[in-house]
Formats: structure tokens, C-alpha cells, sequence
């Protein structure tokens, strides 16, 4: 096999989960990385087993399962799969190229743990981004605990933090950072996003009764049309407007402005950033001609 893999970065942005708060890879990204098969990787493994305790590699739960099929298409065969995968952290990547044997395990292992390298560096030199509008403020992040402790801190506070990232799988967690913002608006909410669908107006239930709610999007579907109406018929209702103007995505909530990385329909299927804007949602209002 000649080896030819993809850059680090690459690797760890595609490649690397996050599962059970441990940064693993599956095991059949991991195979075609190697150029084995997937079930002669697994038996090399049980040849071997006492060399891979849980914290090295361990199989997925049915849920964890669901999840990855959901939020990675290369996986969709798992969905009907009879056994479940196995994952592998940093260290049971390394013990591989020694249970494995051969030269090209041992190039190929040490790229991935490059990758994994790559991930925990991108997560350091992003650290600014984990905050909240209190005192906390983290300078430096190297490790998945204190990305943890950071994002249970952000939770714990009724404030909104001001920026921040999520990663892919991070799913609920993104919808109720997302609820949280529409649950603390008192008179109004725009979203200026051009990709809207009935996940979106579930949101928006969550809002106070008295608070109004503009949608602006670059078309208005007649799917979108016939949902409205349909959302309209049941709650206090939206009005949606075509504004062709924007590209990025953004929420106004009364007058703070939240500029969001992705669409709200994709919340937690891949990396995405938000952070809360300067200036003042007045000014925003001003130029849309609302």
C-alpha cells in the first residue's frame, strides 16, 4: 500500500470525534487509513486485547451509534449494521502500530497522532472563544476536561455567553444554547437566515407569548409558506419576509445581535461558531429597512 493520506488538520477535523468526552476515531476510518479491512483490524485488537483496556478503545452504545450515522454520512451502512463499532482513543492509535507490524502501520500511526496533535492546538489557540460574561476568561486550552469545565460553566449562568464554538455531535447542546437566546428575548426576534425549515419554527415556540418574531430569508418556499400557516394557525404568529441582501446568518434578540456560523436546521451536525456583535441591533434594523 503506498500511503497517502490527507494533511493533519484535515484529518482531525473529519476523522476525530467526540464521544463519552474523549477524542476517538472509529475503527473503519481507521482501516482505510491502514488499508486493512475492518473486521481484520478488530482481529488483530482481540489477539491482542490486554494491550487496549476501555480507555484505550471501547464499543459504541445503540445511542452513540444513532448519533454518528446521523451526523456523518459515510457511516450510514452502520445504521443497519448487527454490531455495533469500536472507537479508539490517542493511545489505543498508538498501541495499533505496534500490534499491527509493519512500517506502514507505524507512518500511518504517527500521522493520526499528529492529527490528534493538530486538534488539541486548534483548541488552544482558540481558547478565547470558551467565555462568559462574568470573570471567567480561559487563556489557554489543552486538554478535552478543561474545554468541559468551561462549557458547564457557560450552562450554569443565566446570562448568554458572548461567543463560543460547538462541535459536530454537539447537538442538544447547540438547540439549547439556541432556546436559551429565543427564551430570553422580551420584545422581539429576527433571524436573518436563508435556510429555514419547520426545525426552525420549532424553536420559536419557545419564546414568549408577547414577543414578535420576523424571519428574513432569500425565498420563501412553498413548503416554508404552507408551514407558517401552519405554525400561525397554533401560536402567536411569525411573519416572514424575502431579503436577498445577507449571506451570513444572524439573531437579533431585542437589541443585542448574535451573528451564528450555520443555519439553525443544522445546529451540531458540523463546527460552528457564534459569537454576540457590538453593535447595536438599531443600526442593523436601520439598513434591512425593516
Amino acid at each position: 500500500m503506498s500511503l497517502s493520506l490527507k494533511p493533519e488538520f484535515e484529518l482531525a477535523e473529519n476523522y476525530i470525534f467526540m464521544i463519552r468526552d474523549r477524542h476517538v476515531m472509529v475503527d473503519r476510518d481507521l482501516a482505510s487509513l491502514y488499508g486493512v479491512e475492518t473486521k481484520v483490524l478488530n482481529q488483530a485488537v482481540k489477539r491482542n486485547i490486554a494491550r487496549f483496556p476501555e480507555q484505550f478503545r471501547f464499543q459504541l452504545n445503540p445511542l452513540e451509534n444513532e448519533q454518528l450515522v446521523t451526523n456523518c454520512d459515510r457511516f450510514a451502512s452502520l445504521k443497519h449494521s448487527t454490531s455495533l463499532p469500536h472507537v479508539f482513543t490517542e493511545q489505543g492509535v498508538t498501541m495499533l502500530s505496534a500490534v499491527l507490524r509493519s512500517e506502514t502501520a507505524v507512518k500511518v500511526s504517527i500521522q493520526i497522532i499528529n492529527a490528534f496533535v493538530a486538534m488539541r492546538r486548534f483548541l488552544s489557540a482558540n481558547a478565547q472563544v470558551f467565555q462568559r460574561l462574568d470573570s471567567l476568561e480561559i487563556k489557554q486550552i489543552q486538554t478535552d476536561q478543561k474545554v468541559e469545565r468551561v462549557l458547564r460553566a457557560i450552562e450554569e449562568k443565566s446570562v448568554p455567553p458572548k461567543q463560543g464554538i460547538f462541535f459536530d455531535g454537539q447537538v442538544f447542546d447547540a438547540y439549547a444554547f439556541v432556546c436559551n437566546l429565543i427564551r430570553s428575548a422580551r420584545h422581539r426576534i429576527i433571524l436573518i437566515d436563508n435556510y429555514v425549515d419547520e426545525s426552525v419554527l420549532l424553536l420559536l415556540t419557545k419564546r414568549k407569548v408577547e414577543v414578535s418574531v420576523q424571519l428574513l430569508t432569500k425565498s420563501i418556499s412553498r413548503q416554508l409558506a404552507q408551514d407558517v400557516a401552519k405554525f400561525n394557525a397554533q401560536y402567536p404568529a411569525i411573519e416572514v419576509l424575502e431579503f436577498k441582501l445577507a449571506h451570513d446568518r444572524f439573531l437579533i434578540i431585542d437589541d443585542d445581535i448574535y451573528h451564528i456560523g450555520a443555519s439553525l436546521k443544522d445546529l451540531g451536525k458540523k463546527w460552528f461558531a457564534f459569537s454576540k456583535m457590538e453593535m447595536q441591533a438599531i443600526e442593523m434594523l436601520r439598513r434591512v429597512e425593516l
